[in-house]
């Protein structure tokens, strides 16, 4: 994804353009304002940040306008800004600040409380929906691009320092360089055919790199506009496509899910948009959006590292993510080996028959634009280990060298010896007439190894019948005679991450003793029961007579 171009130079060239640029409810900016006001705060960040530090900015808020702004003031003036996740609570929104060594905090009234008694030494605090921030602004109103810098500008400039989701342990900021972000930007751009008419819709958090490397780089290298949702709603979504004529959207985790359990609407093809472009969406669900919407989506592969990426093409198998992109060295190994796995075998039905010998961790072997994270280096040699880069998710390849998802590395499932890819139970799951998301992790089982749970949330209106959950699983011929969750939680609503996606390591925490309805196949034989207090007294009685421990004990 290098380019020899940096972001600032995408930014300077919308100088003189008054195309529509930036929409935010009712706000209009013009590509021109909005460099207008990229270097008029480049120019004030130039005079607050230290000099002999790091040029460094983070940034605590929801999308708006100055989230933008302020990406493409920072690359102007050759800072990077450091994305602040506002769900983390106590003394974590201080942890990512200080880590980043930001000296300037750019926030909203919003999210002062997330701050509220939190020690900050050295970091200026700037609001931006105060009368304080827009006299601080007032006397660079008349700046120009390129006007201050706090650090040379170059394809090798710090942009981004992005934090990986953090799900276990303290998040690591993923750096991100301009010449990445903007070859990113071009990539996309020229893949998709984004022209100045597009406009991408970005609801998907902009502290992530999803909104920013998926959706506001190639708007910017194709010279589209730019629609803002604060934060994501299922419910809004149709109506801010339409006020907005979006005609391309990125998402990740479990987004899509949430908008097919939206009610129909006879008008929902009614609308200009054109594809959606992200991750973790599935088979089922993207063959559904297309039914529904109209709308074709596009699963990629790839992470704020940058380590690897999946192209796919119109050949791919049903549940292939991909093949690799042209010169790039991806292989499918033992973790512990490095050894490369078998190809995958199917049977007529597409069940994955090899999973103990084909399931594998994914790795680059070839030079890979993974810049490091900022000052881990322990998280360095883990990401990078005999000079291939891991990328910590599980995939098997078949003959023809489709890759499919399997899964992260700490969401591995060995149930009876067997290998099993915890995507491909979720995705078979999925395609239950009753399922509005499926999550499927495993607990530890009594004797050896683990037992398959799954989590279900349901559409509207539904309720879990187990004898017909039982008699779906028995109709679906690519479902692995271990393959079937023997734990079966209904879940309100699916537990996810800021990012939409499935906090799996909360659910794998509780197990089966939670506070949600649990149904349990005790003999493996598709008997579902009530997970009932004298069931769970003989489940514990087990774990307890082989010495093992059972979850969220």
């Amino acid at each position: 994804m290098r380019s020899t171009g940096t972001v600032a130079e995408l930014v300077r060239r919308q100088w003189g353009d008054h195309r529509p640029a930036l929409k935010h409810g009712p706000t209009v900016l013009t590509h021109h304002q909005v460099v207008e006001g990229a270097a008029a705060r480049a120019a004030l960040l130039a005079d607050l940040l230290p000099t002999g530090g790091e040029p460094h900015l983070a940034v605590l808020l929801d999308n708006t306008p100055e989230f933008p702004l302020w990406l493409s003031a920072a690359a102007l003036a050759g800072a990077a800004v450091a994305g602040i996740n506002p769900t983390r609570r106590g003394p974590e929104p201080a942890r990512d600040i200080l880590h980043t060594e930001a000296r300037v905090l750019i926030t909203e009234r919003a999210h002062l409380p997330l701050l509220a008694g939190l020690e900050l030494p050295g970091v200026r605090v700037l609001v931006t929906d105060t009368e304080a921030y827009a006299a601080l602004l007032a006397p660079y109103a008349g700046a120009r691009p390129g006007d201050a810098v706090v650090a040379p500008v170059g394809g090798d400039s710090r942009m981004l320092l992005y934090f990986t989701s953090g799900s276990t342990g303290a998040p690591k900021a993923a750096i991100c360089t301009q010449g990445r972000l903007a070859g990113a930007g071009h990539a996309l751009a020229g893949r998709f055919g984004v022209r100045p008419a597009d406009v991408h819709y970005i609801c998907m958090p902009m502290f992530h790199g999803n909104a920013v490397m998926a959706g506001w780089a190639p708007a910017l290298a194709g010279g589209a506009a730019i629609a803002l949702r604060p934060r994501f709603s299922a419910s809004g979504f149709l109506d801010d496509v339409r006020a907005y004529g979006a005609t391309y959207f990125t998402y990740v985790g479990r987004a899509v899910q949430y908008l097919l359990a939206t009610p129909a609407r006879p008008d929902d093809r009614e609308h200009s948009l054109r594809l959606g472009f992200g991750t973790e969406a599935g088979a089922v669900d993207v063959a559904r959006f297309r039914e529904r919407f109209g709308v074709e989506l596009v699963e990629g592969y790839g992470s704020s590292e940058g380590g690897a990426a999946l192209q796919r093409s119109p050949d791919a198998p049903q549940g292939a993510i991909g093949r690799p992109a042209p010169g790039d060295d991806l292989a499918v190994v033992d973790p512990e080996s490095g050894e490369e796995r078998a190809a995958a075998r199917f049977d007529g039905g597409g069940r994955l028959l090899n999973g103990d010998e084909a399931i594998g961790e994914l790795v680059n072997r070839g030079p890979t634009p993974f810049e490091g994270y900022w000052r881990n280096p322990e998280a360095d040699a883990a990401r990078v280990r005999r000079g291939w880069y891991w990328t910590g998710d599980l995939f098997y390849r078949d003959a023809d060298g489709f890759l499919y998802f399997a899964g992260r590395t700490d969401d591995r499932l060995r149930v009876d010896g067997e290998n099993l890819a915890a995507a491909a139970i979720e995705d078979i799951l999925a395609r239950w007439d009753a399922v509005a998301a499926a999550a499927v992790y495993a607990v530890p089982d009594p004797v050896t190894g683990d037992l398959v749970m799954a989590a279900l949330a349901l559409r509207e209106g539904a309720a879990f019948d187990p004898a017909a959950f039982a008699a779906f699983l028995r109709g679906r011929p690519e479902l692995g005679t271990k393959m079937a969750p023997r734990f079966v939680r209904i879940v309100p609503r699916m537990p996810v991450t800021a990012t939409n996606k499935v906090h799996r390591v909360a659910l794998r925490r509780a197990g089966f003793r939670c506070p949600d309805p649990v149904w349990f196949d005790r003999d493996g034989d598709g008997t579902y029961a009530p997970l009932d207090a004298g069931a769970l007294a003989g489940l514990l009685a087990r774990y307890a007579e082989h010495g093992t421990r059972p979850p969220g004990g």
